[in-house]
């Protein structure tokens, strides 16, 4: 009787155990590369600076039309446990009308205007003379949801994309370009994961905002309500379509319960092996 408990027991941990692995494998599944959404909220221009980037959410292909020379940039949110990749095309001329080729470049910068290394893809490339586009691809390191401030680790938040040719000649100049740029990400998990968050995303003038509407409030009750109105306008400017994580979860979680629970279950088919049949027939209930 106590041996079909323990197997009953057995049995049922066991299926938990299945349908924990299976929930992560599923969620692991499903945290694949952001592919295009087909939306037509992609801008067809691009901005001038920082301040004047263009919004664009991954998966939407931006693109804009300029000239050999033009600083192109692009505004798109990242949080945390993503690995951005930034993927752009620029589409030149006829060869006959290029008398030589620019060395065109993308260059990524965080919401502090720091910029990021790529840990792999063709940053740099020279246009041949009879190349019609030119491709360039930045991944960046996973976005950490906390950081040391003398860090320069990716953290949640806004992040630039400029698009330029960093190399050309004088006849290069002011021929007529046009430009596609990407952003996809790959969600990497609890493999990042890091035990903190950051109090608010690296979102370039939230901050500003914030205390100028708490300025100019007269009450207390009303600068409370002033600030948190103005805070959410303020952070809704390139925020991602889900919003922003909070930072605590990520699939640690369930590999954490599951093995315990494949533990647990170890400990009880260990305790059935060893534990024996009981009271051998032929000694003496006294003994």
């Amino acid at each position: 009787m106590r041996t079909t408990k323990l197997s009953t027991t057995a049995g049922l941990l066991g299926a938990c155990a299945l349908t924990a692995l299976l929930g992560a494998g599923t969620a692991v599944a499903g945290s694949g590369d952001s592919g295009s959404s087909g939306d037509d909220r992609a801008p067809t221009e691009a901005g001038t600076s920082f301040r004047t980037a263009q919004e664009v959410q991954q998966g939407l292909r931006a693109t804009a039309d300029a000239s050999t020379g033009d600083y192109l940039y692009w505004s798109v949110p990242a949080d945390a446990g993503q690995r951005p990749t930034v993927k752009a095309t620029v589409k030149l001329p006829d060869s006959a009308a290029r008398p030589s080729g620019a060395t065109w470049r993308i260059d990524v910068y965080d919401g502090l205007r720091r910029r990021q290394s790529c840990m792999y893809g063709t940053q740099s490339r020279a246009a041949a003379q009879d190349a019609t586009s030119v491709g360039l691809s930045c991944t960046l390191r996973t976005v950490r949801a906390w950081s040391e401030q003398w860090a320069n680790d990716p953290l949640p938040g806004t992040y630039y994309v400029r698009l330029t040719a960093a190399v050309m000649t004088p006849s290069d100049q002011g021929l007529p370009v046009s430009a596609e740029v990407e952003v996809t990400s790959k969600e990497v998990g609890g493999s990042s994961a890091v035990d903190g968050s950051l109090a608010a995303p690296l979102v370039p003038g939230s901050t500003t905002q914030e205390a100028a509407a708490a300025s100019d409030d007269a009450s207390a009750d009303a600068s409370d309500e002033k600030n948190g109105s103005s805070a959410s306008q303020a952070l809704a400017t390139g925020e991602p379509e889900d919003g922003w994580s909070s930072g605590w979860w990520s699939d640690r979680w369930v590999w954490t319960a599951a093995g315990g629970i494949l533990a647990a279950l170890a400990g009880i088919g260990g305790y059935a092996l060893t534990r024996g049949t009981g009271r051998p027939s032929r000694v003496p209930p006294g003994l």
